[in-house]
């Protein structure tokens, strides 16, 4: 399959709201539980925001949205570069396995780099197998375990 991987439009709002509602469904957060949809009109308008550490790229192919991954930089008490973290990678059903996951985990080192940024880290649930087998040939496993606290 060939495809690109390039920034987000601002036309691609349609194509980019199925990727992510496919995104949050995987993940638990579709039907009932539901993003509320402010949530995701905020996130759309910080890719756009110059002001906003947030970032986005896709994956296209035949004009048609394959892909997303979405990024933000922040500061770190352990180093004095930006940290880079790899908050969303989503691909269509369709596509898994053909290699699109790989390079957009790929394109956020590259742009990440170019910005100056010291690693690009992210996090996934422990079930999620096929994409932990891809995750362990691109990076390695910190050894830290996630905590949160709803607010």
């Amino acid at each position: 399959m060939e495809f690109t991987i390039r920034n987000l439009y601002q036309e691609d709002f349609g194509q980019w709201l199925a990727l992510w509602e496919g995104y949050n469904e995987f993940y638990g957060r579709g039907g009932d539980k539901m993003l509320d949809p402010l949530i995701s009109r905020t996130t759309w308008t910080r890719f756009f925001d110059v002001y906003e550490p947030v970032h986005a790229l896709v994956a296209e192919t035949n004009g048609r949205l394959i892909g997303l991954s979405h990024y933000l930089y922040h500061r770190s008490t352990i180093t004095v570069e930006p940290s880079c973290y790899l908050q969303d990678l989503f691909v269509s059903q369709e596509c898994r396995g053909s290699g699109v996951a790989r390079k957009l985990i790929e394109a956020v080192y590259n742009v990440a780099k170019e910005n100056g940024c010291s690693r690009v880290y992210w996090q996934t649930q422990e079930t999620n197998h096929t994409a932990r087998r891809l995750y362990d040939k691109l990076a390695e496993q910190s050894g830290f375990i996630v905590y949160r606290k709803l607010l």
